[in-house]
């Protein structure tokens, strides 16, 4: 009862929320031509940019951070709904889900790429201890807490690992969703890889990636949603057991080599005497 008082207690926030949607969906989809394909642009990325402005910017004065506080709950509330979808389309698509399985599993090793394609531009930009926070994953809640447990919460790795979570949590759903419209439209990728890589472990994230794919691939939507949410369920499944196992002893392992070789920083440390 005291959560429903609360709820309309901050009317005038739905009220936006509202009004947000309403606008966005009237923009509807935009769709770009390029030379590679046409990039889709879906209601709500719109609607994600135009709520980030309003938080950020502050041009209403009613939208605050306990509002945000508030609005945390809704999204849960509209990816559960997302999910279920997701597990309907996911059942009647059982049997090829099964046939690509080995599949399914090996590309969850593709999250050891943001180690081997992150970790060296961010010792170029001049992280230290940080970076091997930043870069072991993709920053997620289990990842921050493992990161807390292991290094300490005042630790540069945490710093790092909450540099990272905190972007996400901004743009990183209005990034992917773009990415993946952009891989879809260059063509190198089939459907169906683009479909496992929207599965990051992140719901709000996946949720926006796939739907530009379903949006660019209608005839193999229904195929594209299930792919997308199998991927996204062993990701939470073993994406800890990837981080603790692989993805933190090898980003341990590439910042010592690179670092003596690449470390901005490195020169600055070693001055002071401290040990990277």
């Amino acid at each position: 009862m005291e959560k429903v008082k609360v709820i309309l207690k901050n009317w005038p926030l739905h009220l936006t929320i509202l009004a947000v949607a309403i606008v966005c969906e009237a923009i509807n989809t935009i769709s770009i031509p390029t030379p590679l394909g046409n990039i889709m642009f879906l209601p709500m990325l719109f609607a994600m940019v135009i709520a980030l402005i309003l938080f950020l910017a502050k041009p209403i004065k009613w939208v605050k951070d306990e509002q945000s506080g508030l609005s945390s709950d809704f999204v849960v509330i509209g990816i559960s709904l997302f999910l279920g979808k997701v597990a309907v389309t996911s059942g009647t698509e059982l049997q090829e889900l099964l046939e690509a399985g080995p599949a399914l599993i090996l590309q969850e090793f593709g999250n050891l790429g943001t180690i081997l394609l992150a970790l060296p531009f961010a010792l170029l930009l001049g992280f230290s201890r940080e970076a091997v926070g930043m870069t072991h994953s993709i920053a997620r809640e289990p990842n921050v807490g493992y990161v807390a447990n292991k290094y300490g919460a005042n630790s540069p790795e945490f710093r790092g690992v909450m540099m990272v979570y905190i972007a996400g949590t901004l743009i990183g759903t209005i990034f992917l969703g773009i990415l993946a419209s952009v891989m879809g439209a260059m063509g190198l990728i089939h459907p169906y890889a683009l479909a496992m890589a929207c599965g990051v472990g992140s719901g709000s994230m996946m949720a926006a990636s796939s739907a530009s794919l379903t949006a660019m691939f209608p005839e193999i939507a229904d195929q594209i949603t299930a792919y997308a949410g199998m991927s996204n369920v062993l990701s939470n499944a073993d994406g800890i057991l990837m981080t603790v196992l692989l993805g933190m002893p090898l980003c341990n392992f590439l910042y010592k080599k690179l670092w003596p070789v690449i470390g901005i920083g490195r020169k600055k440390n070693a001055k002071g005497g401290k040990a990277a």
